[in-house]
């Protein structure tokens, strides 16, 4: 058996339950984790309300650490006793102990510990394909411009440090005057906070007029007008998520009237679609956190039993870098 976070309806943080369920054996390309640690992420909170739906009763969680189990028929990767970590589909890693496909659970390097892994894995590797695969037509060079939406939260974090490594001007922005002097501590060059600025006057003033290649947005509705006056022309809109609500229709012609942009929205489970791609992308984020170049920065801790508070806490945009519950 094992404790887990159920939902029997789509609603509020109130809709989430931890029940006991009887847990089995791996079948065929399937393995058996202990979580010692599992990630909470805004995808989290759009499957619990519908945005996302699936069918009832859903097991909420995407993103867990652990130890192997037990391995099923075909899985030649990880074997029982190895340390492990994953962001995957399909959701459940809201446990103490699950069965799922192994195809997303990547051996953990020793050096990097079960919590860290936790956090970083969904939110690492989605930092990973924007910067390294969202690129715009003209490509990224040392010296560009990016804005990145929500510098301060796990996501932002990690692609501030990422983005300075790769020698890349982040401009950050975020919702208070200390979540941008955290982005700006983690590698940002320049913060904007939107609650009280003009984001689209002050990047085009941090640029000298040009705009930037790229803005990554995972804030949806309030961010995303403003966010097309910010580039260049030919630069790229990457949407990669909803905090404040899905992005209403637009004409495709407005893009050729601000400058001929591009437009794409993406998701990490596209990029992760095999286990070579995911493999790939884990071992660049392996290196770059085991070399010190990006910190992972666990700032929240939830026991697995006050996960309503920490939905409640994530949607009221309490929280700054990585959240992480512990069964």
């Amino acid at each position: 058996m094992s404790k887990a976070v159920r939902i029997e309806r789509h609603g509020g943080p109130q809709e989430m339950r931890v029940v006991d369920v009887q847990v089995g054996e791996p079948g065929p390309g399937e393995v058996r984790i202990r979580h010692y640690a599992v990630g909470l992420n805004f995808i989290d909170v759009y499957q619990r309300t519908g945005l996302y739906p699936f069918p009832m009763p859903l097991q909420l969680g995407m993103e867990g650490a652990g130890v192997i189990e037990a391995v099923g028929e075909g899985v030649t990767h990880l074997r029982a006793g190895d340390r492990a970590a994953y962001a995957s589909n399909p959701p459940g890693a809201y446990c103490e102990v699950r069965v799922m496909p192994a195809q997303c659970v990547c051996r953990l390097p020793d050096a990097i510990s079960f919590e860290t892994g936790a956090a970083m894995m969904l939110k690492g590797l989605t930092a990973q394909y924007l910067l390294k695969k969202a690129r715009p037509v003209e490509g990224l060079e040392p010296g560009d411009h990016v804005l990145f939406h929500a510098a301060a939260g796990g996501v932002g974090l990690i692609a501030c440090q990422w983005a300075r490594a790769l020698g890349l001007r982040l401009i950050g922005t975020a919702g208070s005057d200390a979540k941008c002097q955290l982005a700006l501590d983690n590698g940002a060059a320049h913060a904007i906070n939107y609650a009280r600025e003009d984001f689209a006057a002050r990047v085009k003033e941090i640029t000298g007029g040009k705009g930037v290649k790229v803005v990554y947005d995972s804030v949806g509705k309030d961010t995303w007008d403003q966010s097309l006056d910010c580039l260049r022309p030919f630069g790229l809109m990457a949407s990669f998520g909803n905090a404040s609500g899905p992005v209403p229709p637009f004409a495709p012609g407005l893009l050729g009237a601000k400058g001929s942009l591009y437009v794409t929205r993406q998701t990490l489970f596209s990029h992760i679609a095999t286990r070579e791609a995911t493999q790939a992308m884990a071992d660049d984020l392996f290196a770059v956190v085991a070399g010190g170049q990006v910190n992972i920065r666990i700032a929240q801790r939830y026991p697995l039993a006050e996960v309503q508070q920490a939905h409640r806490d994530l949607e009221a945009r309490k929280t700054t870098g990585s959240t992480i519950l512990t069964p």
